[in-house]
This record gives C-alpha cells, structure tokens and sequence, in this order.
C-alpha cells in the first residue's frame, strides 16, 4: 500500500487531524521566530556596561542626557531607567513605585505570544492522542464493515493513527522547547531590570540628598 505513495500522501492518511496539527505547528513557528528575534534584539546591551553608564550619568545630574541615552538604545532595562529618571524629575513620584510598575509593564511585553507557545505545546499531544483514537476506530469499524479481519482491512485506519501521533509529538517536541527557553530568558531580562534599577535608586540617592 505504501510503495506508490509520496512522503506527502503518507502523511495525508493522518486525516482531518493532521490538517489541524500543520495549521498550528505554522502559527507557531511563526511565532517562535519572532520571539527569538525580539529577544535578540533586546539583549544586545550588556547589563554591566548599561548600568555603569546610566549610574554616572545620574551621579552627574545629567538627567537629559541619560534620558536620551535610554530612548536610543533597544532593551527593557532603558524603559525601566527612563522611569526612574521621569521621577526624579518630577520629584513627586516614588522612584521605586515608578520603575516597579514599568517592569511590570516590560514583563507583559516579554510575555506576550509565550502562552500560545505553551498551550500549543500541551494541547498538540491531545490532538494526535484524538487522531490516534479515531485511526483506531476507523480500523475497527472497517473491518466490522468487511466482514473480516486481515491487513488490508485495517491498514488505513492504522496509518492514520500512527501518522497523528507523530505529527502530534513532532509539533509539541518544539513548542515546549521553545516555551521553556522563553521563560528562562523572560526571567533573565526581569532579573536585568531589577538589578538596573537597583542601581538607579542609588545613583538618584546622592543627587536627592544634594
């Protein structure tokens, strides 16, 4: 039965699950891709190198200077820092309210797209486990249909359900992957921002007591 098929129609017999399955495994690539660029993109600033800048700058009352320092470079530590500075500019802001409510506001950028990564990777292992049970019931319901048993009979329904189990494994295996390096790295960033603006209160510290 399988000679005179291609690697394509092979993997036809998966059925209506095996469209389903390549539908999400699309988005989500799409999305894991992107996610890899923005991260990339947003730790190209090295931590040490940043917070010794913005803490000199500080020190030295050049608020303006470091202001326009964060607007030009790429990374969540900038937008933390660029609260800081609002604050102490403004006099009336808790410098540590302000840069704790932006890290929140950062996290949920980092954050978002991860959860349908997450979801497709647990969900993908359901959907084939649900073509492996409807190949099995269709292998069944053939051979009540003929009458008797014999490969030929059964061969279909099984191909179907050994083809959504593996499509199932083979979109879910990258999906976690990803996922679990993207909390590793949201946590990276989130630690980052904590750590900058740490440094930031002490540096604002010696120009509120001036």
């Amino acid at each position: 039965m399988f000679e005179s098929k291609s690697f394509v129609e092979i993997l036809q017999l998966g059925g209506i699950t095996f469209y389903v399955l390549m539908t999400v495994s699309i988005f989500s690539v799409a999305i894991i891709f992107f996610k890899i660029i923005e991260f990339w993109a947003k730790s190209r600033m090295d931590r040490k190198k940043f917070t010794t800048r913005v803490s000199t700058l500080i020190k030295q009352g050049r608020l303006a200077e470091t202001a326009d320092f964060c607007n030009k470079t790429i990374s969540p530590m900038a937008a933390v820092v660029k609260a800081g500075i609002t604050a102490i500019t403004l006099r009336n802001t808790n410098i540590t309210d302000a840069m704790d409510r932006e890290i929140m506001i950062e996290t949920v950028k980092l954050e978002k797209f991860t959860t349908i990564i997450g979801t497709v990777g647990s969900v993908s292992v359901y959907i084939g486990l649900l073509g492996t049970v409807l190949g099995i019931i269709r292998a069944f319901h053939d051979i009540s249909s003929a009458g008797s048993g014999g490969i030929s009979v059964v061969i279909s329904g099984v191909a179907e359900a050994l083809v959504a189990t593996a499509t199932g494994l083979f979109v879910a295996i990258p999906a976690v992957v990803a996922y679990n390096f993207f909390v590793k790295t949201i946590d990276k960033f989130v630690v980052n921002m904590e750590y900058c603006a740490s440094a930031v209160e002490d540096a604002a510290a010696s120009i509120i007591k001036k």
